[in-house]
């Protein structure tokens, strides 16, 4: 049979990227996930090889690339996240996954980046069958316990693929046995022993151990990553009151205000999503950071508390001022007047200016002269205007743009024509 001639082979070669490359190499990885996903369909077996030459050539063809961004690390975590199922799905006998098994392990020793973390987090899985997953293990384990019991612990290239067989295969006796040899305490791996525990059915005592590695390490290591296992082990346990109060609420130090809130309405789908707005609201003490989570929502009330609040950013305003300006005017020139606020008080990104002050006003007087709102709009921001807070040259040009937009004024003159001045 004539070996399949993947098209996404030719665009990871060994250092196909440059430093600038980030772009290119997204663009590329999404392409090859197409082809696996399309070939997999039909025959899991030749995807999962495909899975196999994919994750061995990404980290050769993408080392020179610049990931001081981001970018590029958010792109290999999606792609090896996705390929991880096709490993485990691929209909190999057990025999033909040892070989392809084999292939992928020296990608991992030779991987600079640790991108096939992952991969060797899920190694057991990736092994299907348990037979195959003693043999790993007993490969692994003597080497793993001898770097471990030394004096001066190294790093071991395999250490995740080792502790996932163990788990895998249940033998919590030799896991346990390693987990308490690293003095270092790291998540990484103790977290093999605390998905021991939950399969064991030691709910309070998983959450104990997970606790401790966070005290060991005074709370400055993994804390999301620990939060995340306790919060789902208690979930899967039934206990999801416990959960959303101890773990839940609790404001993880990356992603946006807008996705932590969803993302926490739909682990609680059984709780009031205004209730949890306003928990997440009332837990950090910054109610103008989760303005767009309220909007989004179509809560609009609390969404014009935030605004008032501070602490939102203006263009982030204006962009509700102009979305809302015809479903609800009254939400869109309040949020747009407390954008202006924001501006004069400095709230922007950006060191804000005279025009940005005028792009804002206009925006709001816009909707506010269409919906019959004008001069209530123009009183409360003479008001701000006039007040003593915020930067004084902003303060004037909203001034300016005030007195422009005011109506001419009209003087009578005794035997002559009307003339305004």
């Amino acid at each position: 049979m004539p070996k399949h001639k993947w098209k996404f082979t030719a665009h990871f070669r060994s250092g196909a990227y440059g430093w600038k490359g980030t772009a290119l190499a997204t663009k590329r990885m999404k392409e090859a996930m197409t082809e696996i996903k399309k070939v997999a369909r039909s025959d899991s077996a030749l995807a999962g090889q495909g899975a196999v030459e994919l994750l061995c050539s990404l980290y050769p063809a993408c080392e020179h690339i610049d990931g001081s961004s981001g970018s590029l690390g958010t792109a290999l975590n999606r792609t090896v996240t996705a390929l991880v199922p096709i490993l485990i799905q691929a209909d190999w006998d057990m025999n033909t996954r040892g070989r392809w098994l084999e292939n992928l392990y020296e990608a991992v020793c030779n991987d600079g980046w640790s991108i096939l973390s992952e991969v060797e987090d899920s190694w057991g899985e990736i092994c299907v069958y348990p037979g195959l997953a003693n043999l790993w293990a007993d490969r692994l384990v003597p080497f793993l316990r001898d770097v471990w019991s030394s004096e001066s612990r190294g790093h071991v290239m395999g250490d995740g693929a080792c502790l996932s067989c163990l788990l895998y295969a249940h033998r919590y006796d030799e896991l346990q046995e390693l987990i308490a040899l690293d003095r270092v305490k790291l998540w990484s791996n103790a977290k093999f022993w605390a998905e021991a525990l939950v399969q064991q059915g030691k709910i309070d005592e998983a959450v104990a151990y997970a606790e401790s590695i966070r005290d060991f390490h005074e709370g400055r290591y993994d804390n999301h990553s620990i939060d995340e296992f306790c919060e789902r082990t208690l979930l899967e346990a039934g206990r999801a009151e416990e959960a959303y109060v101890r773990y839940g609420l609790r404001i993880p130090g990356q992603g946006t205000y807008l996705s932590i809130y969803r993302r926490l309405v739909s682990k609680y789908p059984h709780r009031d999503a205004r209730q949890i707005l306003l928990d997440l609201m009332g837990k950090s003490g910054e109610k103008g950071k989760w303005f767009a989570a309220a909007k989004d929502a179509g809560l609009l009330d609390v969404a014009l508390t935030c605004a008032r609040s501070g602490g939102a950013e203006p263009s982030t305003l204006l962009r509700a001022t102009r979305d809302f300006a015809e479903k609800e005017p009254q939400f869109a020139v309040a949020v747009g007047i407390e954008s202006i606020k924001a501006l004069l008080s400095g709230m922007s990104y950006e060191l804000p200016t005279g025009l940005d002050v005028a792009v804002h006003y206009e925006a709001v007087m816009a909707v506010a002269r269409q919906h019959g709102m004008r001069e209530q709009a123009k009183a409360e921001l003479a008001r701000a205007a006039c007040g003593p807070f915020g930067d004084r040259l902003l303060r004037e040009a909203l001034a300016r743009k005030l007195q422009q937009d005011s109506p001419p004024v009209t003087l009578r003159r005794e035997n002559s024509d009307e003339r305004p001045v």
